[in-house]
């Protein structure tokens, strides 16, 4: 059976990664980034770039976008500053997938926009990280009509380790993104809190971080973004305003419902600050940066 070829839109740290996977499990691989040089070193080990989302589009059987909101993903289809997006060249019975955190009911009102267009969509938030992407063990969260998923589902299940069907229309996939990301971002924040606790009380923080990650405490976001903020390195994985966004979108989701969330809205507030402090687009670990009187491991001078 001859695979479908697959489009990438946005080569960021996740992109990067899924294209990386697909090619390695013999997809034919067409790539575009709006950063100029970006696709060069993914062209370099195999597959092709283009400058437009129409002109990937126009090759490809599934476009795969990989983009962080909304607002790009209307972009990526719909063109802006007089150009053409990919809705524009795809073929009807082509495949959209859209892996970004998003308003559900907006990736409702998307599928039905496509397919009055002829076009199959699947709403598909991924997570997992940049080193998941890249070792095709990401957790894609989906939901999409039946003929979607036969039209799409070899390269959902060739980009991730776990692809999980929550619903045959969209929304449901964005759901339990947000509230995944609900989850994420309090835990993220907690762990700060718990971090910059140990630091004013004079706990060694390398010696608070090995208690605290074999103990019944521990967090996966505890594990990982603690490592970055022992490190001194706020290098941005995940930046401090993709938490603003999503928790954002997990209030508004609640807020539609008028159902409490006073943990995900104390965090939200958390990242606000640290976004309007300046730290915006560090490291979300850099939540940290907002409590006073403490004193942050440095960043280690790296040896030549």
């Amino acid at each position: 059976m001859t695979k479908p070829t697959v489009g990438i839109i946005g080569l960021g740290a996740m992109g990067a990664g899924i294209a990386k996977t697909l090619r390695n499990n013999g997809f034919t691989i067409h790539v575009c980034d709006v950063r100029p040089g970006v696709a060069d070193a993914f062209v370099a080990e195999g597959g092709t770039a283009h400058a437009t989302t129409a002109a990937l589009a126009a090759v490809s059987d599934v476009v795969v976008s990989v983009v962080v909101n909304a607002a790009q993903t209307e972009s990526v289809l719909f063109g802006d500053d007089g150009q053409s997006g990919a809705a524009s060249t795809m073929r009807p019975g082509s495949t959209f997938v859209m892996c970004s955190t998003v308003d559900p009911n907006w990736s409702v009102a998307l599928e039905a926009r496509l397919n009055a267009l002829g076009l199959h969509y699947v709403d598909a938030p991924i997570s997992g990280g940049a080193a998941k992407a890249a070792s095709g063990q990401m957790t894609m969260m989906t939901s999409a009509k039946p003929e979607a998923y036969a039209a799409a589902g070899a390269v959902l299940d060739g980009m991730a380790g776990k692809v999980y069907r929550l619903g045959d229309k969209a929304g449901a996939g964005s759901k339990v993104k947000i509230i995944n990301q609900l989850l994420a971002g309090v835990h993220i924040a907690v762990a700060a809190e718990a971090m910059a606790l140990g630091l004013r009380e004079g706990v060694e923080a390398s010696a608070l971080y090995e208690v605290i990650t074999n103990s019944a405490g521990n967090s996966w976001m505890f594990e990982n973004r603690m490592a970055h903020v022992l490190a001194g390195d706020y290098t941005p994985l995940s930046a401090v305003d993709i938490f603003v966004k999503d928790l954002g979108l997990v209030l508004d989701t609640a807020r539609a419902s008028k159902f409490p969330l006073p943990l995900a809205a104390t965090a939200h507030q958390m990242f606000m600050q640290a976004s309007t402090a300046g730290f915006a687009k560090e490291d979300d670990s850099a939540v940290i940066k907002i409590f006073p009187g403490i004193t942050l491991p440095e960043a280690k001078e790296k040896k030549a």
